[in-house]
């Protein structure tokens, strides 16, 4: 509790070692639940508080979009580039949206995790046979057809041979 801050704060010192500070503690308890945010826009209390909130779901997409993609850690040198990659991170959040959105009014209530898991099981292998090239895709699991229907695309073929 010594080496961290955040608890260091609730311990008295004494010559004996550290104890507990329990006065601390009661002191601090008026705060508990509670958060302050601070915001340099003219939105409402109420309405500052509920994007705060939804906060969660643009920072879960960040995540998702990075393992999607397997992207590294990012570090931004230049304004232009942290804009570009906010840009992209919001483009996936308004696409993920979208979709989710299409597939409702289809009539499907998915969640993202099957959503994702059942786009990153298709693959596309592409075979040589000798003077031919062809792309064979997987089969389509699960959801997979449904997603492509309530977004109006057409999967790709099993099989087409390539140039």
């Amino acid at each position: 509790m010594v080496g961290n801050k955040g608890y260091r704060k609730y311990l008295k010192a004494s010559k004996q070692g550290f104890q507990i500070d329990t006065g601390k503690i009661k002191t601090e308890e008026r705060f508990d639940g509670k958060w302050v945010l601070i915001t340099n826009t003219d939105l409402s209390a109420e309405k500052v508080a509920l994007k705060y909130k939804q906060l969660w779901q643009v920072e879960r997409v960040f995540r998702d979009v990075k393992s999607l993609l397997e992207t590294r850690p990012i570090y931004h040198q230049n304004e232009a580039n942290i804009c570009g990659h906010v840009f992209c991170s919001f483009l996936a959040l308004v696409l993920r949206n979208e979709l989710e959105q299409r597939l409702t009014a289809a009539g499907h209530r998915l969640e993202w995790a099957e959503i994702k898991q059942d786009l990153k099981a298709l693959k596309e292998v592409e075979i040589d046979e000798g003077a031919a090239r062809f792309a064979v895709r997987t089969e389509l699991k699960n959801h997979c057809a449904n997603i492509f229907k309530a977004v109006g695309v057409a999967p790709p073929p099993t099989i087409r041979k390539l140039h």
